[in-house]
């Protein structure tokens, strides 16, 4: 038998000999890379904090939120970024759809024209075109909204990212188009477009969850600590993106802009209220959209809403 003297180094040189843990890997499906609101599983995954918590993040970027909840129904993706309606529609239809964030409450995207454009708000668009990113994603949904409020008829179109939209936009071929700073910053500043809608004048946007992240039940169930632990490693994120200069060279870095756009996109667009994931609002106000805009055919109930929204507590 050998003795624990004899054991005990033996052991030690095995553990030390022994692979390190891997991290558990998550894959994520995020729409428009460069936003600040979709950038901090990014960042977070840079600065180390996602490590100090055990996940290795494997990002794919998608063009919006119809793209990203395809790539988590497929199972091509762990995790999705999707508009709050296409999820409650998701779940409707029988998908075992679970959301475990909230991802923006509010909207920092805004529509624009060129300069040169009759179009200074949305009232001037009847017979226009004007463009969201993806079907179902929350830009559709607002422009949905804008059109019903202005009380004109519009064509709404699909013009996929911030950067394809303002190449149509230039070219004629969109009257209307939309984005997400920092996209269209340089251009605004420059006087090349103006602004004609903040997605912020939508009353129905300021107070409720516009997007939120999904998962699929399966997946959940099957590793919650994991999903647990990287809601946490978000809300860390969050607070970090908004306790210095760090994280901003390290956005404007990543989204490739000049560091005051960086500070315009943070400071003038995305107060960290934005951000904050623990709780999906006005929910109500959001099933309303949902059956006006088709989405549903009457609301969730509450039982049904206890079962979609399923957000892990804050870890101590």
């Amino acid at each position: 038998m050998l003795s624990v003297r004899v054991f005990a180094p033996a052991l030690a040189l095995f553990i030390a000999l022994s692979p390190a843990r891997a991290d558990d890997k998550l894959v994520l499906a995020l729409g428009q890379r460069g936003n600040w609101d979709t950038a901090i599983s990014e960042l977070g995954q840079r600065a180390g904090i996602f490590k100090k918590h055990g996940l290795a993040l494997d990002i794919l970027w998608t063009q919006g939120a119809g793209e990203s909840q395809q790539a988590v129904l497929a199972g091509s993706a762990d995790l999705g970024l999707v508009g709050t309606l296409q999820a409650f529609a998701a779940y409707r239809k029988g998908v075992p759809a679970r959301i475990v964030a909230a991802e923006a409450t509010g909207a920092a995207d805004y529509w624009y024209a060129r300069a040169d454009s009759a179009v200074r708000s949305m009232k001037d668009t009847t017979g226009k075109t004007v463009a969201y990113s993806t079907n179902g994603a929350s830009t559709h949904t607002m422009v949905l909204g804008f059109l019903r409020e202005a009380g004109v008829t519009a064509r709404p179109v699909a013009t996929g990212s911030p950067g394809a939209t303002l190449t149509q936009v230039m070219s004629g071929q969109i009257d209307v188009g939309w984005s997400a700073p920092p996209f269209g910053l340089a251009q605004i500043n420059k006087g090349e477009i103006r602004v004609v809608a903040y997605g912020t004048d939508l009353a129905s946007v300021r107070d409720q969850t516009i997007r939120v992240l999904m998962t699929l039940a399966p997946r959940l169930d099957g590793r919650p600590d994991v999903f647990a632990r990287y809601v946490q490693a978000y809300r860390e994120t969050v607070d970090w993106m908004y306790a210095g200069e760090e994280p901003l060279k390290m956005y404007a870095e990543f989204a490739g802009v000049p560091l005051e756009i960086a500070h315009q996109v943070r400071d003038k667009f995305f107060p960290k209220s934005l951000l904050v994931p623990d709780r999906v609002s006005g929910v109500e106000a959001q099933m309303a959209d949902a059956v006006t805009f088709k989405y549903l055919s009457e609301p969730l109930t509450r039982e049904q809403l206890a079962e979609l929204i399923r957000i892990p507590p804050p870890q101590k």
